[in-house]
């Protein structure tokens, strides 16, 4: 049974920083590419930012890049999203993403990222 969990939402000011993360289990983790999704109320889910199944390459969507670091862990089967200087429009539940060629992805239920004063 594949599972994805993240963790590490809340509400911060604008400004702050959270590191969401997202902990697989039921895959073999190291052979997929990860990404980040977040969808906001009455909006449409967008991709943040994917890293490869090695980790040796990252892509940001241009509203974070410079502010959002995607990272991960294989032996820990774990990827991060680093967010710093947030700002009110990053309010969404985040999501992670795995995939691999060849076979299905697979979601995480969220967790909620809320920036405000």
């Amino acid at each position: 049974q594949v599972q994805l969990v993240e963790s590490g939402g809340g509400l911060v000011q604008p400004g702050g920083s959270l590191r969401l993360s997202c902990a697989a289990s039921g895959i073999t983790f190291s052979s997929y590419a990860m990404s980040w999704y977040r969808q906001a109320p009455g909006k449409e889910r967008e991709w943040v930012a994917e890293i490869t199944s090695a980790g040796s390459a990252t892509n940001y969507r241009d509203s974070v890049k410079g502010r959002f670091t995607i990272s991960r862990d294989n032996a820990k089967n774990t990827v991060y999203l680093q967010m710093n200087s947030l700002k009110p429009e990053d309010t969404a539940a985040y999501y992670c993403y795995a995939i691999r060629r060849g076979t299905g992805g697979y979601w995480g239920q969220g967790t909620q990222v809320t920036v405000s004063s």
